[in-house]
């Protein structure tokens, strides 16, 4: 580490807040992951759901869970600073805040926000500033991961994110859709007569279900359906990439849902868990003036 503090990189999305500490090489020293709020049951768990069955009412969303990782914490190096992408909205920010004070007052933070250029990345957005930390970091963190090469980077998460990213470095757009867990939820809370679902409440698809994707019950037909329209869109986007670049394109998969949408891909992919925590060690790097390798 050179004898340089490590950085504490806090990727706040819309459902759970991942962070590690990194040295300036960016190296993860230590990581780990927490839940703004609780998850809302679903249908008779482990029960299958009915057509009949009528919406599930959603809990108030519980306080943030950060009590979850003092021990952690505590044990932990004092970092030089923080950066953050926070998504998740002001309050969300504040007590992502009032956490690191707890355990480093005074810590110097950054809350990060897209710009035009950045560690090697163009933003080729209308408005570069409108474009989501999450999203800015993860691309700087794929241009890093994979130089040289152009990429579609899929974010699966509450929502399902679209990055094109040239060979050199430059975002020329992107694509937003609901997430696996939203389509589900959303068609529950819309219909009168289905279920609402819980993110977790159709995995793990059975066998039957996986192979032949026509389900005979209302859950795994809600799920399987969904389930194939993320796998479309992502197959879709990366063949129309591919046509209008003339070369082939690295598609890179990560988010919450990656393990489950993944697994339906019909296409040659690229599994990378960490892209908006390497995306800020970059950026922590980047800022702190420390030379890279």
């Amino acid at each position: 580490m050179n004898g340089r503090a490590p950085f504490l990189l806090i990727d706040a999305g819309n459902s759970r807040v991942k962070w590690a500490l990194a040295d300036t090489h960016g190296l993860f020293l230590n990581n780990g992951v927490f839940a703004h709020t609780f998850d809302a049951p679903s249908v008779g768990r482990g029960e299958p759901a009915r057509a009949g069955d009528g919406p599930v009412p959603v809990p108030a969303p519980a306080p943030l869970l950060g009590h979850h990782i003092a021990d952690e914490w505590t044990d932990l190096p004092a970092p030089g600073g923080a950066w953050i992408s926070n998504v998740a909205g002001e309050a969300a920010g504040e007590r992502v805040a009032a956490l690191i004070d707890a355990h480093w007052p005074g810590l110097p933070r950054t809350f990060i926000r897209a710009c035009e250029r950045q560690c090697g990345v163009v933003n080729g957005y209308a408005a570069p500033e409108r474009l989501g930390s999450d999203r800015w970091a993860g691309l700087i963190g794929a241009h890093a991961a994979f130089p040289g090469e152009p990429l579609l980077i899929a974010t699966l998460g509450t929502a399902t994110t679209l990055e094109a990213l040239t060979a050199d470095g430059r975002f020329v757009g992107g694509m937003i859709a609901p997430g696996w867990s939203l389509m589900m939820r959303s068609l529950g809370e819309h219909t009168a007569q289905l279920p609402t679902l819980a993110a977790d409440s159709g995995r793990p698809l059975a066998g039957d279900t996986l192979a032949h994707w026509f389900a005979d019950e209302t859950r795994q037909a809600m799920t399987a359906g969904s389930l194939l329209a993320q796998a479309g869109l992502l197959e879709r986007a990366w063949r129309e990439l591919c046509r209008a670049w003339g070369q082939p394109v690295r598609l890179v998969v990560s988010g919450g849902a990656a393990s489950d949408v993944a697994g339906a891909l019909d296409v040659p992919h690229t599994r990378h868990d960490t892209l908006v925590l390497s995306g800020l060690a970059r950026i922590a790097a980047q800022d702190s003036g420390v030379a890279r390798t």
